[in-house]
């Protein structure tokens, strides 16, 4: 074999779900990762890109659940905001900082406000 091992190279694939096998459809998406690299397959299967968007937000929010239920010590949404700040690194956003909240300030207590610009009477 090219690698120098004479093992037999296995892929591990996922079972397809139970759904898809009693009521047909379309696989759209698989990934797979080989020596630290990842592949995918994808079938275009809409007209615009715009819907991927939904997919993998989709996408998202199950390995959220899935992760969730397996690391208790993680909620949903947090494994969700995660992901997300990875794929939007990962995509080359700037990370935004969290900004302390600001006190709202004191209210007047004169009855005397200024009317705004588009109310006043012209003279």
């Amino acid at each position: 074999m090219a690698n120098g091992s004479n093992e037999p190279q296995v892929y591990h694939a996922l079972a397809l779900p139970e759904q898809a096998l009693a009521k047909g459809g379309v696989e759209i998406l698989r990934l797979g990762i080989i020596n630290d690299e990842l592949y995918v397959s994808a079938l275009p299967a809409f007209d615009t890109p715009a819907p991927w968007g939904e997919v993998l937000a989709e996408v998202t929010k199950r390995l959220g659940a899935i992760y969730a239920a397996q690391k208790t010590s993680l909620t949903k949404k947090d494994i969700m905001v995660q992901i997300a700040e990875a794929y939007l690194a990962e995509m080359g956003a700037s990370p935004v900082k969290a900004k302390p909240a600001q006190s709202k300030p004191a209210k007047s207590k004169s009855k005397t406000a200024a009317k705004p610009a588009a109310r006043r009477k012209k003279r």
